[in-house]
């Protein structure tokens, strides 16, 4: 059952599970979807996460209770509203090689060949449950439960822009050159992040990934 939690004095976290479960995931995108379309007036942003949102408030155009009452309300009511319809994206990746260093040590870790974890990786259904990190970096969900895999011990200070990922049963791609501890398997050309567009994230919760084998990185 989900429970609301006065976060901090201008934020509130609403809290669907513990654990990192589909149906935990579509009451996030109802309720953010939901907030999106139609926001209390003192609703500053949304953060939404595998399986808990956090809103973001102004307390001096609000009385905190009452947005916590209209909040909770709207977690009771989320039954059988509809969905933004999800789109499908096909991402071409190029796995390992220059392009995927850590697929060999996810291969190690697995006890998968390095051709079985390609394999597993982009025979996966992919849902992108939110956006954060960087600008565009979408958390997708969907990862096959034998390539779970722990971060590595020692992050990077740079990751590739287009760097293709996973992390413990996460799966990700960095839309940016920045610092990441994830385990590069693989890189895309496909642009996750432009700036110079009205809308520069690609991706968003909801959205599904399939990720298509493209041949070896050089």
């Amino acid at each position: 059952m989900a429970r609301l939690v006065h976060a901090n004095d201008r934020a509130l976290l609403v809290v669907f599970d513990d654990a990192i479960t589909v149906a935990a995931g579509n009451e996030v995108r109802a309720l953010y979807e939901w907030l999106l379309e139609d926001a209390p007036g003192a609703i500053v942003d949304l953060h939404p996460a595998y399986s808990s949102l956090l809103i973001r408030y102004d307390p001096l155009r609000c009385e905190p209770d009452v947005l916590a009452r209209e909040i909770d309300r709207r977690v009771e009511n989320l039954s059988g509203r509809p969905l933004r319809e999800s789109r499908l994206f096909e991402i071409p990746v190029r796995y390992g090689g220059f392009h995927g260093p850590d697929l060999a040590e996810v291969a190690r870790f697995t006890g998968l060949s390095e051709r079985d974890v390609v394999a597993a990786h982009a025979g996966g259904a992919y849902d992108v449950r939110f956006v954060g990190f960087s600008p565009g970096f979408p958390y997708l969900g969907g990862l096959p439960e034998q390539l779970h895999t722990p971060r590595r011990e020692t992050p990077r200070t740079q990751v590739s822009a287009g760097s293709v990922a996973i992390a413990g049963a996460q799966a990700g791609i960095y839309p940016l050159r920045s610092p990441g501890g994830w385990n590069v398997i693989g890189w895309t050309d496909f642009v996750l992040f432009d700036s110079t567009r009205g809308n520069p994230a690609t991706l968003a919760p909801g959205d599904r990934v399939r990720f298509i084998d493209a041949g070896s990185g050089s």
